[in-house]
């Protein structure tokens, strides 16, 4: 059923319901990039983005904490279609005004509704539609959608709240607990003993950025992560830009670069660990000096790539190390006090304000309830194809980007796949497009989604079970390979039985 926007068709319920051809889920850095995508590759296809939030960015309008960056680079974090101008290391506000470009260049606006948060989804291979249900913000109504394809753009973790562990004696802390997802505006931490629990990009990005108010800072982790420290800068993107080369150029050419950087780089982490995690532990020292305890709070027992590195620009949470503003804890939580946290070394950190800067609450479907055919779908039960999409569950694409590179990279990738796919189906008259394992896959054994000795962040070894499974074939795996999927994913084939086409 191909109506154009603003159409309207009659739900099962026999209520009113607007139609589209695609329903993109989220306006974050997903999302937006897929309506472009939709737009420019498949024109007349009518969509519609629904954004439960009351602005487009997802994370970057989400997260409000002090000194919020991005922790990759943003030539490759930018959309491909659209130059990044400016240092690679970015802040909240210039991503959502990049964002914002994209959305007034493109005339996105349009397709964007705000404020409708999706309930439910229920499939019906009777009509080859999902209807979708929406809770409207603006006052409280709940509407009705129907569309041929779901666009899952929105991410993979609850937006509402951030992971909090439960130590002994929190109730007891008479000062605050802060989560940097949920950072309350009337947070005055001027002169305030704090201590940061955590030791990912978060903390990273927190602890230098409040530093010169408070009274001191302390970065409490159980165990340390690698960092990369360095200049803000791209030398090449500089010296392009000192030869009056057109921006267009300057970011393709860069992009090219970092992610052949990027390549080799994985490569050594993998095959000559040792000597990459002494090249990162120099870096560190750099900043520090030779006094530093760095093998107890900055070497981890991992090898480098197995969580995700973040870049320090200008190496400033060393330097607030170093000034005595900041410092480090490495060690575990006894319990919760009245005035702080008591360690199990039998160490006291006293703190007006404990941020808990402990990760993500992963969220694969963003709490929407789906149903198949009658059937709720537990997205444990599937198996993944491509990492994209989900045995038994039809016409439905899921972005989750790249863990080791940027996020965007996939996204895009993802955005190719889908106009492709899109095509196919209208050239083929074809309504469903279902994964479905393959007669020679029927003995394949099955894994968690992540191998853990390949990525193992605690966000996703806490909710591995609410993934899909994966098999041993590429097929079957989200290889989390940027270097091979920039290949195999434009040449997928829709032929090879992976795909059921009706």
């Amino acid at each position: 059923m191909n109506a154009p926007d603003k159409a309207f068709a009659q739900s099962r319920a026999g209520q009113e319901s607007e139609h589209f051809d695609v329903i993109v889920v989220g306006a974050g850095i997903s999302g937006i990039g897929g309506a472009y995508h939709l737009q420019d590759q498949c024109p007349g296809t009518s969509f519609v983005v629904l954004e439960a939030l009351d602005s487009y960015g997802g994370t970057w309008w989400t997260h409000r904490y002090p000194g919020i960056r991005s922790d990759s680079d943003l030539h490759t974090f930018g959309y491909r279609f659209k130059a990044w101008t400016s240092a690679p290391i970015a802040t909240a506000a210039e991503i959502l005004k990049y964002m914002g470009e994209v959305i007034e260049e493109n005339d996105l606006a349009r397709h964007i509704r705000y404020r409708h948060r999706i309930e439910s989804a229920q499939w019906s291979s009777q009509t080859n539609l999902w209807t979708v249900q929406v809770r409207r913000g603006d006052d409280g109504a709940l509407l009705t959608f129907t569309t041929g394809f779901l666009w899952m753009c929105q991410g993979y973790y609850r937006h509402s709240k951030g992971y909090t562990p439960q130590w002994p004696g929190m109730e007891t802390f008479k000062g605050r607990i802060v989560h940097p997802q949920t950072w309350p505006e009337d947070l005055d931490y001027t002169g305030k003993q704090v201590v940061v629990i955590g030791s990912g990009a978060t903390a990273a990005t927190v602890v230098p950025a409040m530093a010169q108010k408070v009274g001191h800072i302390t970065l409490l982790q159980r165990s340390p992560t690698y960092f990369i420290p360095g200049r803000n800068a791209d030398d090449l993107a500089e010296t392009l830009r000192q030869l009056d080369i057109d921006e267009n150029w300057i970011h393709e050419i860069v992009r090219r670069k970092i992610l052949r950087d990027q390549a080799v780089f994985t490569k050594r982490a993998r095959e000559e660990s040792e000597t990459v995690k002494q090249e990162l532990l120099k870096g560190v020292r750099a900043f520090l000096g030779p006094d530093y305890d760095v093998d107890k709070h900055f070497t981890p027992s991992y090898r480098p790539w197995r969580q995700r590195i973040a870049f320090v620009p200008g190496g400033d949470l060393f330097l607030g190390i170093r000034s005595g503003k900041a410092s480090v804890e490495t060690d575990e939580i006894e319990r919760f006090t009245e005035k702080g946290i008591l360690l199990k070394s039998g160490k006291t950190l006293e703190a007006d304000i404990i941020i808990t800067a402990t990760g993500f609450d992963l969220c694969p479907l963003g709490d929407i309830v789906f149903d198949i055919d009658g059937k709720r779908l537990n997205l444990a039960d599937t198996v993944t194809y491509r990492g994209m999409m989900f045995t038994g569950v039809p016409n439905m694409l899921w972005v989750m980007g790249y863990f080791r590179a940027s996020w965007t990279l996939r996204a895009d990738l993802l955005g190719d796949y889908m106009a492709r796919l899109l095509k196919h189906m209208k050239a083929t008259g074809t309504q469903r497009v279902t994964p479905q394992l393959r007669p020679e896959d029927s003995d394949m054994p099955l894994g968690p989604w992540m191998d853990p000795d390949n990525f193992n962040p605690g966000y996703l070894m806490r909710g591995q079970h609410l993934l899909p499974r994966s098999g041993n074939k590429p097929e079957w795996q989200h290889t989390q390979d940027y270097w091979m999927e920039k290949d195999t994913l434009p040449n997928a084939p829709f032929d090879d039985g992976c795909l059921r086409f009706e």
